[in-house]
């Protein structure tokens, strides 16, 4: 508990000054409540009983006061007491000003108490924003392999773990201030009325530490398994709405709900366990707290006690519990919130193993040579990628084909440093990749993928990404050259149009041509097509290859190409089998040797074309 407590207190460093002060005021905001207590008491004695305030001249006398006693406070006493003699059954406007005590105490402390949740609250929201600012930006920089082992609904619901921080910080530690310092100045103020007294009542509170101890580790564990089944519930919820069409096709409605009501109920059944470890501890304390006041009534039938100074006491120990109940239940609020942010600091240790080098190298990529050099690559103990030696020109386009599983993708993955060789080296104009920045290297680079990406935004904003800052004009270029200006311009909107999440009111092809827009306006030296005109019909299939042609022109590209219609122009194809580069040359070429590339070739076509008869 005390690192969790002191990584809170490395997470406000930049608020210090706000929550240094919003802890003076929740000191202030501790003791107001005994003050306000006090301030009636002491109201109502000068009005109807001046007698018995004869306790403050008897503590002016500092021989009389016991040790614990500050010396200021027996002076100041017996300068009260003799105000308050002098003018005692005086005039009606002595009286207002005693009676105004009451509301300008009550005023004051009501203002403390804003200031002080006021400000706690303010340090938190900041302080998680900036955690959760952190922790996006820590994600979004970690290699692909990370996401490849961790599921976008868990880690999404990381981020909704940093909630339960921030309600800690803007309203537990309100109390974590306040109470402490509530409950000692009670205890002061029983010490001063009767210290022996005090201790008899105060012999019961270690009995109120059993319930705490044991019912905390309950709390714990439990809120621990409520971040992991809230991780769990985001995991079905995201898989179940990003993947709702094969959900309907295969009718799984009913599967998919009834693992959701199964990581409903496991959710629930830790919830009520982390409620009954904070709600039980209270109940307990103030029946044990109840047996040290009938101790304490027991012990006072056998003296002869003064009535208000017995009432002032009880009023002191019977306002203990309250700052102890919310003691307890702020030991629950630590434990959940530990549990959560447990994990978000998990995440936040995760070390990036692509980073730029402390002192990167230029890198420029226009009219420079991309060299694989003897590369291998494998995702843990699977090796995809074997001494892969391969020489790419300036302005060649180079056809990467082969059966799925062959490593295709992996290279250009490679090329864009998703990840990092496992040995050998990629260069780019002499230059290894991994001595250039991340940024210059992929700044160099566009992409056009099987699997159009598009964002929740207009069709403009979604083409104007490729390069941020073009102008409207350029954006619009871009999507003529991708022969996508004339379905633009049928949507209600124009290029302002939305196009929902993930491009969800645009068909196949017209994604697919947005995304070549995007390519096109980055005007990157090199061009990565991963099967860039999959999803278009043949019409528009040809319209787009026409573009792509023009686009590649003085350009170095690297095509992965099912269809063995697209590359036949190619410079050089490379053909990979088993993660090795098996056949490489021009279609022709390939089609003489009557290898791999051939049967790919032939079993594509054999009913537009008769495959030969091989010797």
């Amino acid at each position: 508990m005390i690192k969790f407590l002191y990584k809170l207190w490395k997470l406000n460093k930049p608020y210090r000054g706000r929550f240094l002060l919003g802890v003076l005021f929740g000191i202030l905001n501790g003791v107001g409540q005994p003050l306000m207590y006090g301030t009636v008491l002491l109201v109502v004695s000068v009005l109807f009983s001046p007698a018995a305030l004869s306790g403050l001249n008897m503590l002016s006398d500092a021989s009389k006061v016991p040790w614990y006693v500050p010396n200021w406070l027996p002076p100041m006493l017996g300068r009260l007491h003799e105000q308050i003699t002098q003018h005692a059954g005086g005039s009606m406007g002595w009286r207002i000003a005693i009676v105004a005590l009451i509301p300008l105490v009550v005023l004051l402390r009501g203002v403390v108490a804003y200031l002080n949740s006021y400000l706690m609250g303010w340090v938190g929201v900041r302080t998680t924003c900036d955690l959760r600012a952190r922790l996006f930006e820590h994600l979004l920089n970690l290699p692909l392999s990370f996401f490849t082992r961790n599921s976008t609904g868990e880690l999404m619901s990381r981020n909704s773990d940093i909630g339960i921080l921030q309600n800690l910080i803007g309203v537990s530690l309100v109390t974590i201030i306040r109470a402490p310092c509530t409950l000692l100045t009670y205890v002061a103020v029983m010490l001063a009325l009767d210290w022996k007294l005090t201790l008899i009542s105060l012999l019961v509170f270690p009995w109120c530490v059993i319930p705490i101890t044991v019912y905390s580790r309950k709390g714990r564990r439990a809120s621990a398994a409520i971040q992991t089944e809230a991780a769990a519930l985001g995991k079905v919820m995201h898989e179940s709405f990003t993947g709702n069409r094969i959900i309907k096709a295969y009718n799984l409605e009913n599967v998919v709900v009834k693992q959701f009501k199964t990581n409903l109920a496991t959710f629930r059944s830790n919830f009520m366990r982390v409620v009954r470890a904070t709600e039980t501890p209270g109940p307990l304390i103030e029946f044990v707290g109840s047996i040290g006041i009938a101790g304490m009534l027991l012990y006072l039938l056998s003296q002869n006690s003064d009535v208000t100074k017995l009432v002032a006491f009880l009023i002191a120990l019977l306002s203990l519990y309250p700052p102890i109940k919310d003691i307890t239940r702020l030991h629950s609020q630590l434990t959940q919130a530990q549990a959560a942010t447990q994990r978000v600091f998990e995440l936040l240790a995760t070390p990036n193993t692509l980073t730029d080098p402390a002192h990167p190298v230029p890198l420029r990529a226009a009219g420079a040579e991309i060299d694989f050099d003897n590369v291998s690559f494998g995702y843990g103990s699977e090796m995809v990628l074997h001494d892969v030696q391969l020489k790419v020109e300036p302005g060649q386009m180079v056809a990467l084909v082969g059966r799925t599983g062959t490593g295709k993708t992996t290279l250009t993955n490679l090329l864009l440093r998703f990840y990092d060789p496992t040995s050998g080296a990629i260069r780019i104009g002499g230059v290894d990749l991994r001595n250039a920045a991340l940024r210059d290297l992929r700044s160099q680079i566009a992409v056009v993928t099987q699997d159009v990406i598009l964002f929740n935004d207009t069709i403009r904003n979604n083409i104007a990404c490729g390069r941020p800052g073009a102008t409207a004009a350029e954006v619009e270029q871009a999507a003529k050259n991708a022969h996508a200006h004339e379905f633009i311009m049928e949507k209600p909107g124009g290029y302002e149009a939305g196009i929902g999440e993930k491009g969800v009111t645009l068909s196949g092809g017209q994604r697919q041509r947005l995304s070549i827009a995007r390519a096109i306006l980055k005007n990157a030296p090199i061009l990565v097509l991963d099967e860039a005109t999959s999803s278009l019909d043949n019409e528009s299939e040809r319209a787009v290859q026409a573009a792509l042609d023009e686009l590649m022109k003085g350009r170095t590209t690297i095509c992965i190409a099912h269809r063995l219609s697209t590359v036949r122009h190619a410079d050089v194809i490379l053909v990979l089998d088993h993660g090795r580069i098996a056949e490489s040359g021009r279609h022709d070429e390939l089609l003489a040797l009557k290898g791999i590339y051939s049967k790919l070739y032939y079993l594509q076509f054999r009913k537009q074309e008769e495959a030969p008869v091989e010797s």
